[in-house]
């Protein structure tokens, strides 16, 4: 695939940015942890843009459960899972 073909991949200072956008989170971590997926379902040979962990606290979460906390995680990350972001693992960072 040239690059002219390739498909925008995912990048953590896009998905920081949407999240930031969206959630508008007191802390927030996103890691690529694509490379250490090489060989796996959905890896690329590439290594990068497939497979990220996202640590994030927000205001936004309060009262709402953990289900509904990473439905708001995905829901703005859609674009980027469309765009071939793989797997998503997510930790919600609870404030006291």
């Amino acid at each position: 695939m040239n690059q002219t073909t390739a498909p925008l991949l995912p990048t953590v200072m896009a998905i920081e940015a949407q999240l930031r956008t969206d959630l508008q989170p007191t802390e927030l971590q996103v890691i690529d942890e694509s490379g250490a997926h090489a060989g796996h379902a959905g890896a690329n040979a590439e290594g990068f843009g497939t497979h990220f962990r996202v640590r994030i606290a927000s205001e936004l979460f309060k009262g709402k459960s953990r289900v509904s906390r990473h439905r708001l995680v995905y829901d703005s990350l859609q674009n980027f899972i469309d765009q071939g972001l793989h797997a998503l693992a997510i930790e919600i960072i609870d404030k006291p």
